[in-house]
């Protein structure tokens, strides 16, 4: 039986470094296992054996992910009910909380979100108040359900790989005839650049750009960064909705988060304030931003981000 559950959604040819992360912590809970949707690749399954997962359950329909996340919840479930994990484990993306909901009312489970850190003894802290604290929580139920946010942990390998064994789950009939089903998908444009919610460093632009994010543009691929936006821009049209970061967009937590041209928002705050360097480019002093900001820079967006640039790429040669 294990301790904990991995949800793991259709990664495709590699895992995700948040999935990483989540079996990272789950071996800190005990035996690990791992529910899957999608192919699962030869690499894929030696990088779960190399993270600790001793069994990976799979659904009994090859087309679990043409369907919203009601048939995912069902199968979660019953992926839980077969390992005996008392902790479930998922992403803290909108999908993966909106799962997480859904399987704590099919468990009679406790349900904690926005999870940094998780402790051996299943006390989960999490972060509040768009980010302004940082509170500890522990269910008091038999199984808890924790989505995770990506870049709180350092993902580290088992210190012995296994062969992970495999089993399959009946996703319940039911579920599958009453939901919704995906009727069309489309390639996202490739932009070379990093996954926003899992980027090390992230580049990201306001109200200030006024329409051109050229400059944070050239300033990320020398950094080999994501770009971001505020609300105030991607509802301009600047740049795709998808690049928002904050309370009604992607939370990111990099090593490095660049801010040129953002107030400094509360909204803003929610989704990056836990980054653990945080350098914001403003030409107002009085911008909220440089509260929260570790090294700030009072001047023009347009003239301080082509001298970084400028100076990361002769560093470089």
């Amino acid at each position: 039986m294990a301790n904990a559950l991995v949800f793991i959604d259709n990664p495709g040819a590699a895992l995700k470094k948040s999935s990483l992360e989540l079996l990272t912590i789950a071996r800190s809970l005990g035996e690990t296992a791992v529910a899957f949707t999608g192919e699962l690749h030869d690499d894929v399954a030696a990088t779960l054996g190399a993270y600790g997962a001793s069994i990976v359950y799979r659904p009994s329909v090859d087309d679990l992910d043409n369907y919203l996340v009601g048939p995912k919840a069902a199968y979660l479930a019953a992926a839980a009910a077969s390992s005996g994990a008392k902790a479930v484990l998922l992403d803290n993306s909108p999908e993966g909380k909106e799962i997480a909901g859904r399987l704590g009312i099919k468990l009679n489970a406790g349900v904690i979100t926005d999870v940094v850190g998780v402790e051996a003894d299943g006390t989960a802290h999490k972060s509040v108040l768009a980010g302004s604290y940082n509170t500890t929580a522990k269910a008091t139920t038999p199984v808890t359900v924790l989505s995770v946010k990506a870049n709180n942990v350092e993902p580290a390998p088992a210190g012995a790989p296994v062969a992970p064994a495999t089993a399959t789950v009946e996703v319940p009939a039911e579920g599958l005839a009453n939901s919704a089903r995906i009727a069309a998908r489309a390639e996202k444009p490739v932009s070379g650049r990093p996954d926003l919610s899992e980027a090390r460093i992230v580049v990201a632009g306001g109200r200030g750009v006024d329409g051109d994010f050229g400059p944070l543009e050239e300033l990320a691929d020398a950094l080999g960064a994501a770009v971001g936006a505020s609300r105030a821009a991607t509802d301009a049209g600047w740049i795709g909705h998808d690049a928002q970061v904050g309370q009604t967009g992607v939370t990111v937590s990099p090593q490095l988060y660049i801010s040129a041209g953002i107030s400094g928002a509360i909204q803003q705050k929610a989704g990056m304030q836990t980054s653990k360097v945080i350098v914001a480019i403003n030409k107002d002093a009085e911008s909220p931003v440089f509260e929260i900001a570790d090294y700030g820079i009072i001047g023009d967006l347009f003239k301080v981000l082509p001298q970084a640039t400028a100076e990361i790429k002769k560093r470089k040669g």
